[in-house]
């Protein structure tokens, strides 16, 4: 079992989150239902997921769990491409959003190929 406190790819989830919120703040109050929670919700699921992936006893769970938070990262990878679609978001703060996903990305399907 692990301590998700220690794991970085929880540490990194944890520290997303706010970039989220902040991003999100500046949305049309029209989202606020919309895009902004779908946002702010896709990004607490990543941290979330990989903690309770910890409580599971057998690699094949937590595998499954991790896959989850991955899921959540593409999930949040394309909800911001629709944010700088609709001009809630500019290319370079889309851009500087998308390589922190992207290296959270690659590096829980990293930790979770190591788990085999």
């Amino acid at each position: 079992m692990h301590r998700f406190k220690d794991l970085e790819i929880w540490k990194r989830g944890r520290a997303f989150c706010p970039e989220i919120c902040l991003t999100t703040a500046s949305f049309p109050e029209s989202e606020k239902y919309g895009l902004i929670n779908q946002l702010r919700r896709a990004s607490i699921s990543i941290p979330s997921n990989i903690a309770e992936c910890c409580s599971r006893h057998s690699n094949k769970e937590f595998s499954r769990f991790l896959e989850i938070a991955i899921g959540s990262m593409y999930e949040l990878e394309t909800q911001l491409l629709i944010s700088n679609d609709m001009k809630f978001l500019g290319n370079l703060e889309l851009e500087s959003l998308l390589k922190h996903l992207e290296s959270m990305i690659k590096m829980t399907s990293k930790f979770k190929s190591s788990l085999r």
